[in-house]
């Protein structure tokens, strides 16, 4: 398998990453990963992002148990944009949704909440 790491576009040092349900084909979230949380992804098969607010490298999961194991990794034509394709632990939003799309631009919910964030996050 190539690496296609160093020929990935990078812009300010990070690369937009889409992320979707393998079987439902569901987009669940959508985040932004560096050079460091790519490599981690593909070497460990489990999502890793880089945190904007945080300044840090964040793996999927690792405070609230919902993790994302990688099935596939596509990449876009350009090479600036990034598909993950995986198996979700629970749900993918830190809101308790199965995915961070969950209501319309007007507000509507339209996906019901999976699970209390209060029950998520006890810290």
């Amino acid at each position: 398998m190539p690496d296609l790491v160093p020929s990935l576009t990078f812009t300010d040092g990070l690369i937009p990453v889409i992320v979707q349900d393998a079987k439902t084909l569901q987009v669940l979230m959508f985040a932004f990963a560096n050079q460091e949380a790519v490599s981690l992804t593909l070497s460990t098969g489990y999502a890793h992002y880089f945190s904007r607010s945080r300044g840090k490298i964040w793996k999927k999961g690792e405070e609230s148990g919902h993790l994302q194991k990688i099935v596939r990794v596509c990449v876009d034509c350009d090479e600036d944009c990034l598909l993950y394709q995986v198996e979700q632990t629970g749900c993918a939003c830190h809101e308790g949704y199965v995915s961070c799309f969950f209501r319309t631009i007007d507000g509507e919910v339209i996906l019901p909440r999976f699970k209390d964030p209060a029950d998520i996050y006890s810290r």
